[in-house]
């Protein structure tokens, strides 16, 4: 593994004690608006005086963890091995497993994580801030306050269960984390082509997501500010339930049709989506596995076999 950093981060703090934030986003190189968010919130770190002295502790900023990816336009580097897969990593592996050696230093030696995502090229979520659920009481609750104060409309504990990911690495280690999922897919690309992620008043729901954290870990002073946003909080221990990738598969390829939109509430057997074959115009139904509301849908014209056609959060799980 070489000497040189595989990724370009910055780290603000001074003199005041307090935790250590480390906050990534690019983990897959097709999320553009969590890039533009930290970007921004390095920019406001680099020109605000008075920011840089109400710190207490240290924020370690990452804007694209997997440069790689990044540069292919992909969820996935040249080596085609999705990041969010292999950590911890191996020091002497392939890139990718490189790639998360290194980023786990960085998650082991902070107090705290934030992992930025959206749902890429093809997938939409409803934002939202998530955690696993951590089998030591005290870090489990950590990460509920966290995801809370992000300030989202929804939030959704999951299996702990999910081997390779980021916050899996962070969970092993008991540094509390949360991942944030916001939108993806055109609509992701709509608010990026606005500067949606730029200084702006009020800002993007990243940018004061990660100020809110911030606050709420006692980094930054308290500011007077409108009460914050009402959020669903839903705890599923199905070990599946947070793995996006693999919810309602499709039972062929073709053309996508989507019958339910973002936030939506369906019943068990209730049409999600028709998929058509391109060649015989034969048409295959998906049809929802429970009660509950859509938080994910493939929001692309084609599929594949096998990929996600929406994921439904079941009824009855809030907390």
């Amino acid at each position: 593994m070489t000497d040189v950093s595989l990724f370009e981060s910055r780290e603000f703090g001074g003199d005041r004690e307090g935790p250590r934030l480390l906050i990534t986003a690019g983990i897959h190189g097709d999320e553009y608006l969590p890039m533009l968010a930290v970007k921004e919130l390095i920019d406001r770190f680099d020109a605000s005086l008075t920011l840089r002295e109400n710190l207490q502790g240290t924020v370690t900023l990452i804007p694209i963890a997997n440069q790689a990816a990044y540069e292919r336009g992909h969820r996935c580097g040249l080596d085609n091995i999705d990041l969010a897969r292999v950590f911890p990593g191996k020091p002497d592996g392939n890139p990718t497993q490189q790639l998360a050696c290194e980023l786990s230093d960085q998650i082991r030696k902070s107090d705290f994580y934030i992992d930025l995502h959206t749902g890429g090229t093809e997938l939409c979520v409803l934002p939202l801030a998530g955690y696993t659920l951590h089998r030591e009481p005290s870090v489990l609750e950590q990460q509920r306050q966290m995801a809370v104060a992000f300030g989202l409309p929804f939030v959704w504990g999951t299996s702990a269960d999910l081997p390779g990911r980021s916050l899996s690495l962070a969970g092993d280690s008991k540094v509390p984390a949360i991942y944030v999922e916001y939108l993806g897919a055109h609509r992701e690309l709509a608010e990026a082509l606005s500067g949606a992620a730029q200084s702006q008043t009020p800002d993007h729901p990243l940018v004061s997501g990660c100020l809110n954290v911030m606050r709420h870990l006692g980094m930054l002073p308290e500011i007077a500010e409108l009460p914050p946003v009402a959020c669903d909080v839903v705890e599923d221990e199905r070990p599946e339930a947070g793995h996006m990738q693999v919810a309602h598969p499709a039972p062929t390829t073709g053309f996508l049709v989507s019958h339910v939109e973002l936030g939506q509430s369906v019943v068990e057997g209730g049409l999600l989506a028709e998929i058509v074959d391109a060649t015989t115009q034969t048409t295959r139904q998906v049809l929802s596995q429970q009660n509950g509301r859509v938080i994910v849908i493939r929001d692309y014209p084609r599929i594949n076999q096998g990929d996600a056609v929406a994921v439904v959060v079941e009824s009855g799980k809030a907390e």
